[in-house]
C-alpha cells in the first residue's frame, strides 16, 4: 500500500465526472486500500478516487477511525452507524433515498485547513458493489451518512464548498488564493528558514 497525493482545489480534475467501474478487480481492490491509508494518513474519514485523481466511482470512508483517533469528546455513534461494519470500500456507489435535513461542519482532504457548514439529508440508503463485487446496501444516519453524501459529490465533479451560499463560496475561495492551505504556508516558512 502506498500513500496517494490528494488533488486540492482548484484543481480542474476534481471537476470531472467519474465513471462506474465494469467490474472490481485486483487493480481496482489495491486502489481501494491505498486511499484507505492516504485516508488515515491525513486524519480523514473519507476520500473519492477524484480527490487522489482517478476518475473511477469508488470511495472509501471510516468515520470509526474519527471517533477512536481524532473526532471531538462528547460525540459517538448513532444506532445506525453502530451496526455498519467499516471501514466501508463501495464502488459505482449511488444514493437511492434520503429522508430529514441536518447540518453539519464540514471540512475537505482536498480543501485542507477551510470549514463551513452544510446542509445534507439526515438518513440516506445507499446502494453499490463491496471489494468482492457483491451488491451492497447501506442505510445510515449521522456522520455516516453526511460522509457518504460529502463523497458522493466528488464522484460528480462537486466540492462542499459548491454547496454553500455564493456570499460564503466566494469567502473561502478568497482565502484559498489570498493564503494557500496550511501545508503551502509551512512549507514556504520552512523553506525560509
Amino acid at each position: 500500500m502506498s500513500v496517494l497525493e490528494i488533488l486540492k482545489f482548484p484543481d480542474p480534475n476534481l471537476r470531472k465526472k467519474s465513471v462506474p467501474v465494469d467490474g472490481v478487480d485486483d487493480e481496482l481492490r489495491q486502489l481501494a486500500d491505498d486511499m484507505l491509508e492516504t485516508m488515515y494518513y491525513r486524519k480523514g474519514i473519507g476520500l473519492a478516487a477524484p480527490q487522489v485523481n482517478r476518475q473511477v466511482r469508488l470511495l472509501v470512508i471510516d468515520t470509526q477511525a474519527a471517533l477512536n483517533n481524532y473526532k471531538s469528546e462528547g460525540e459517538s455513534q448513532t444506532e445506525l452507524e453502530k451496526k455498519i461494519h467499516q471501514p466501508i470500500v463501495i464502488f459505482n456507489p449511488k444514493i437511492v433515498k434520503v429522508m430529514g435535513k441536518t447540518s453539519y461542519s464540514e471540512g475537505c482532504l482536498s480543501v485542507p485547513g477551510y470549514y463551513e457548514d452544510v446542509n445534507r439529508a439526515d438518513w440516506v440508503r445507499a446502494e453499490g458493489l463491496d471489494r468482492a463485487g457483491q451488491q451492497l446496501i447501506i442505510e445510515t444516519d449521522g456522520l455516516l451518512a453526511i460522509c457518504l453524501q460529502h463523497e458522493l459529490d466528488h464522484l460528480d465533479g462537486k466540492l462542499f464548498i459548491d454547496r454553500l451560499s455564493p456570499i460564503k463560496a466566494t469567502r473561502i475561495r478568497s482565502k484559498i488564493k489570498k493564503f494557500g492551505y496550511e501545508e503551502n504556508k509551512l512549507r514556504e516558512k520552512h523553506e525560509v528558514l
